[in-house]
């Protein structure tokens, strides 16, 4: 008997598109011969359809948009019944093992512990981190906040509310050129894929970028810019992770964007990175020591910066990294030995072993 695997994808979410990318790679990538596939589709307007199985992969991302609109079965009920299971999987009998969920949605209302949140209390097994890695993974503030009580080496930031900024620009701007300084980087607090950031290099830079990230979010970060090399490292399991070979990204912009991640075919991907073996052993423990601190489980993908004299700093961990074949956490298994469907599957499993974790816990108490 199959086991049915529902992808979510799409979302309500800037990353819309990325999401549907990455839907469609993991398409590609899954044996049909062992999976149900069921897509369910979140648009753009936060209206979820699901549809009939996929009778084998997509070859593009408008057929797969139409393909996940076919029905308009959308939410009425939040219940299993979306995801045709007969009800919230218990123990470690036949039925847990027959479905499992497995979210593709980048940046908030996906990415960000609200769907995991939606999945822990129908109590469905899923792929990839849990609640609370999830949210903090998502905001930059409270992750970096994280780093700082773990002992993470990183750069300097500060952070700044809508609110506070509208009764008091001058102020922020005051605030971050006195802590910060130039070059700085302005982002979006709850964003990922690069949305909404900016390199500034002066105040004219600042004040349009601060306008700009704060479309995207109600909080934002500034952090100081580094010349350093951009190092990223895979990272793959739930409470004894693995780390793949390390990557170096070298964009031809200032900094890799939005249209250097997907949109330009020149941003350089170095696998493995050329490091001496003690500042890659450096990164491995950081990037785990991350990974804990977050509570993190299936997969991520933390970014770290290297400078000229080997000194090592965290940027961010990202728990749903870019996952189409040519992103860089795919890439980075590749080259470490794990095809891309191998991972996915590894992916899969990893998350039903989390599930059977949990099912372990007792939530009454009895004398």
């Amino acid at each position: 008997m199959k086991r049915k695997l529902f992808l979510l994808y799409g979302g309500k979410s800037a990353e819309h598109e990325v999401s549907m990318r990455t839907a469609m790679s993991v398409i590609q990538a899954v044996d049909f011969n062992k999976y149900e596939v069921l897509p369910v589709y979140i648009t753009e307007e936060g209206k979820w359809i699901k549809s009939g199985p996929l009778l084998g992969p997509v070859e593009s991302v408008k057929q797969l948009e139409l393909k996940g609109r076919e029905g308009e079965h959308s939410l009425i009920k939040v219940g299993s019944d979306l995801f045709d299971v007969a009800g919230p999987a218990e123990g470690d009998g036949e039925e847990e093992a027959n479905h499992i969920i497995f979210p593709l949605l980048h940046g908030p209302n996906g990415e960000d512990g609200t769907v995991q949140g939606l999945l822990e209390v129908l109590n469905l097994p899923y792929v990839g981190n849990g609640v609370l890695a999830s949210a903090v993974g998502m905001d930059k503030v409270l992750m970096k906040n994280l780093f700082q009580q773990a002992g993470l080496k990183q750069v300097r930031y500060v952070h700044f509310l809508r609110k506070e900024w509208e009764k008091d620009e001058e102020g922020c701007y005051g605030k971050t050129e006195k802590e910060i300084g130039y070059p700085c980087f302005v982002k979006p607090a709850n964003l990922g894929s690069s949305v909404g950031i900016n390199k500034c290099k002066n105040r004219e830079d600042l004040v349009k970028a601060f306008h700009e990230a704060f479309q995207y979010d109600r909080k934002i970060i500034v952090e100081q810019g580094l010349k350093a090399r951009e190092i990223e490292i895979g990272l793959l399991g739930n409470d004894e992770p693995e780390c793949s070979v390390a990557g170096e990204i070298v964009p031809k912009k200032e900094f890799y964007d939005y249209q250097a991640k997907y949109e330009d075919e020149d941003t350089a991907l170095i696998i493995p990175a050329d490091l001496p073996e003690e500042t890659y052993e450096t990164i491995k423990a950081m990037a785990i020591k991350a990974f804990k601190a977050l509570d993190c489980s299936g997969l991520a993908r933390a970014d770290f910066f290297v400078t000229d004299d080997l000194e090592v700093y965290i940027n961010e961990i990202n728990t749903m990294p870019g996952f189409t074949p040519v992103s860089m956490y795919p890439l980075l298994w590749k080259h470490s030995g794990l095809s891309y469907e191998q991972l996915v599957e590894r992916l899969i499993q990893l998350g039903l072993e989390r599930y059977r974790e949990k099912q372990k816990i007792k939530y009454t108490y009895k004398d």
